[in-house]
């Protein structure tokens, strides 16, 4: 059985002790950058000995990747065409990635296992400083907890996430590129057309370029903040785990996205569509 707590460096991040000054003080610098921008970064967060056990692991299950090329807006939406070309709506780019949907990790994955860990489940809520009837583990089979790879060329444009709340950890880089960029909150409370295009025409002063390493975890808000990953170079695919979290109990993803992002869609999405319960469009 595979242990949470021999992959994380719990002495510089003691996740599991929630009464102890050192656990506070982490919360409190989580809080803090949470707060400025909705990211926050716990560098070295794995131990460096078993990055070699998340690779194999992600090389074992990417045969099982769904690879595509296609055009996508931020919001992998459908073309509106009662709105002006230059509106974010209609601002389409190419998109070439792939994802090893979640039903690849199962109970011998240490991925999951971290995911499953209720002291990794506390830990998040805390962190993002929800209350239990806000916080939830996504309930889709093919999207809690999933690896994105890329390889040279792939990359993925601006976009927001259909979840609000998304952790990553970083396996393994490739060669060149791959740079996380975002424009933190930059719809919090409203769609804010205006400054999402400022962005998609690289005339905005609100991104952030982040150089995320292997063992790094990152806590997102990526379904407020307009966020890509700059395009990759070199033969070493890169892997990053995405484990997400929800507000709302037993949300899935869409058919549509789905279907675009992990090639098939399972009963439970269509049972579940169009039940999600804020407002905001994907």
């Amino acid at each position: 059985m595979i242990d949470p707590i021999d992959y994380i460096d719990i002495n510089r991040y003691p996740v599991n002790q929630p009464d102890t000054l050192a656990f506070k003080a982490m919360i409190e610098t989580i809080h803090a950058k949470l707060a400025k921008d909705g990211c926050a970064v716990l560098k070295g967060f794995l131990l460096k000995e078993k990055l070699s056990d998340l690779v194999k692991e992600s090389d074992n299950a990417a045969p099982h990747a769904h690879s595509s090329m296609n055009r996508t807006n931020p919001y992998f939406s459908k073309d509106n065409t009662s709105l002006e070309t230059t509106h974010p709506l209609r601002r389409f780019y190419d998109r070439s990635n792939a994802f090893i949907p979640a039903d690849n990790f199962g109970e011998d994955s240490a991925l999951r296992a971290i995911y499953e860990w209720p002291e990794f489940f506390d830990f998040m809520r805390v962190a993002l400083d929800e209350s239990d009837d806000r916080f939830f583990r996504y309930a889709d089979p093919l999207a809690d907890v999933i690896v994105n790879m890329a390889s040279e060329g792939n990359g993925f444009p601006w976009h927001f996430d259909t979840n609000n709340f998304t952790v990553t950890l970083a396996i393994q880089n490739a060669d060149e590129g791959g740079d996380f960029e975002y424009a933190p909150n930059i719809r919090e409370g409203s769609e804010n057309f205006d400054a999402v295009r400022d962005v998609l025409d690289e005339k905005s002063d609100l991104v952030t370029t982040l150089r995320l390493e292997p063992g790094d975890l990152q806590i997102f808000k990526g379904r407020y903040s307009l966020h890509r990953v700059a395009p990759l170079k070199g033969k070493t695919p890169r892997y990053v785990a995405i484990f997400s979290y929800v507000e709302q109990e037993g949300m899935v993803g869409s058919p549509e996205r789905t279907k675009q992002l992990y090639g098939k869609v399972l009963p439970i999405h269509l049972e579940r569509a169009g039940q999600r319960g804020d407002a905001y469009l994907d």
